[in-house]
């Protein structure tokens, strides 16, 4: 195993720890929007890991460009999904 590899098992692992994180906050706090909070955070910081990590593992540039419009992709999804949600929660679920 050379120092790429350790490099991208560490993000890997980061990553996942991120994604854990955010289930477990998903599952246990108790409203909406401290759900939405965690879980949207957590998830995108995992994303954003775990697409570093196959960047590395990838080394061209070509496909870390779209692993990067990938995450920005991922994030945009996750943020105006939270917000509906939210805003739908604030309203009482009309």
């Amino acid at each position: 195993m050379n120092f790429q590899d350790g490099i991208a098992v560490v993000l890997l692992i980061a990553g996942c720890f991120f994604y854990l994180a955010g289930t477990v906050g998903l599952l246990r706090f108790g409203d909406v929007h401290s759900r939405l909070h965690a879980l949207t955070k957590a998830d995108n910081l995992g994303l954003m890991l775990v697409c570093a990590a196959l960047a590395v593992l990838a080394a061209d540039w070509r496909i870390s460009a779209l692993l990067a419009l990938i995450w920005l992709l991922g994030l945009l999804a996750a943020t105006v999904s939270a917000h509906l949600i939210a805003r739908h929660a604030r309203r009482g679920w009309e």
